[in-house]
C-alpha cells in the first residue's frame, strides 16, 4: 500500500502546531517515546520528526514526500522544493534589529556594518537587492546577544511578539520578510503519493477554510429578513426558517468572521435579535 511520508519538527511549537493540525484533520498518530518514524492509523500517512534546517533536504532528496516547516527555512534553504500550502500558524517575521540607543533614519545605517543572523542567505539577498554592503555573521542560536558582546552591530532573526529583542536591549527597524508554516512536497511525487497528498490538501483546506468562519443564527422580523439576509452571505444563501411566534423568521448562515463583526451594528439596526455565533469544526465546499 502506498504511503504518503510527512517530515515535521521534532519538538517545539511547530512541531506541537503540526501534530494539532493532524489532529484535526482527523488524522490518529501512532506516537510512541523517542520514535522519530510513526504511522498514521486511519490514513495512508507516516510521520518523520526531524531538525526543522534539515526538513527541506529530506523533501528535496525524497526521503520525505513532504514536510511542514516556516517560509523562512524554505527560503533560507533555496533547495527544489514545492510550497503547496500556506497553513495559517506559525506566524512570524525576519526582521532587522540595532541597540534601543541607536538612533535609526533608513537602510544606509547598516552601510559597512557588521550583522548576526542564522538566516544568512535570505539577509545577503536583502541587502544586496537593497544596495547595502555588510559584514554578515552566521550564528546558530542566541543571535540577539550579539551586539551586547561586540560580534556585530546588528542582528537579523526571527521576531514573534519582540520581547526578546526588547529583553536584550534591542530594537526593530526593519522587516526582511513575513513567515508562516507551509506544506512542502517534493517535485517528483509518484501519481499514487500525489493523489494522497491531494486527500491530506483537501482535509487541511476545509480545516483551515472553518477556522476563519462562523455559524451565524439570529431571529428577524419578516419585513426585515431580505435586508439582514443581504448582510450575511452564506457559502450559497442564508436559510431562512418561520419560527412559531407570527412575524418572525430565524436565519441561519456561515460568515467570514472578520465580515460578522464589520455588519454587527447594521444588524442589530435592522431588529436582529438572539444572535448566536458558533464556530465550525470543518467546512466543505
Amino acid at each position: 500500500m502506498t504511503t504518503l511520508r510527512l517530515a515535521i519538527q521534532k519538538s517545539g511549537r511547530l512541531s506541537d502546531a503540526s501534530k494539532g493540525l493532524l489532529k484535526e484533520c482527523g488524522i490518529n498518530l501512532q506516537n510512541g517515546k523517542n520514535k522519530l518514524l510513526a504511522p498514521a492509523v486511519n490514513f495512508p500517512l507516516e510521520i518523520l520528526y526531524l531538525r526543522d534546517d534539515d526538513i527541506p533536504q529530506y523533501v528535496e532528496d525524497g526521503i520525505a514526500d513532504i514536510g511542514i516547516l516556516g517560509e523562512n527555512v524554505v527560503a533560507e534553504s533555496a533547495k527544489n522544493i514545492m510550497v503547496k500550502q500556506k497553513l495559517g500558524f506559525s506566524k512570524c517575521r525576519l526582521s532587522l534589529a540595532i541597540a534601543k540607543s541607536e538612533e535609526f533614519t533608513d537602510l544606509s545605517w547598516f552601510q559597512s556594518k557588521k550583522i548576526a543572523t542564522s538566516y544568512p542567505q535570505i539577509l545577503s539577498d536583502y541587502l544586496l537587492k537593497n544596495n547595502i554592503q555588510c559584514e554578515i555573521h552566521k550564528i546558530s542560536g542566541s543571535v540577539e546577544i550579539a551586539p551586547s558582546i561586540g560580534l556585530a552591530d546588528a542582528v537579523c532573526d526571527i521576531v514573534s511578539s519582540g520581547s526578546t529583542l526588547f529583553s536584550n536591549g534591542l530594537k526593530e527597524v526593519k522587516v526582511i520578510m513575513r513567515s508562516e508554516a507551509v506544506l512542502v512536497a517534493n517535485e517528483n511525487m509518484s501519481i499514487d503519493k500525489q493523489a494522497i497528498l491531494n486527500q491530506f490538501l483537501f482535509r487541511i483546506e476545509s480545516v483551515n477554510r472553518a477556522k476563519s468562519s462562523k455559524y451565524i443564527i439570529l431571529n428577524a422580523p419578516n419585513e426585515k429578513v431580505k435586508e439582514i439576509s443581504n448582510l450575511l452571505p452564506g457559502m450559497r444563501s442564508p436559510t431562512v426558517v418561520s419560527l412559531s411566534e407570527p412575524g418572525w423568521s430565524a436565519i441561519h448562515s456561515v460568515v467570514n468572521e472578520q465580515k460578522f463583526w464589520e455588519v454587527i451594528d447594521q444588524l442589530k439596526s435592522k431588529g436582529a435579535e438572539g444572535i448566536l455565533v458558533v464556530p465550525i469544526e470543518k467546512m466543505i465546499l
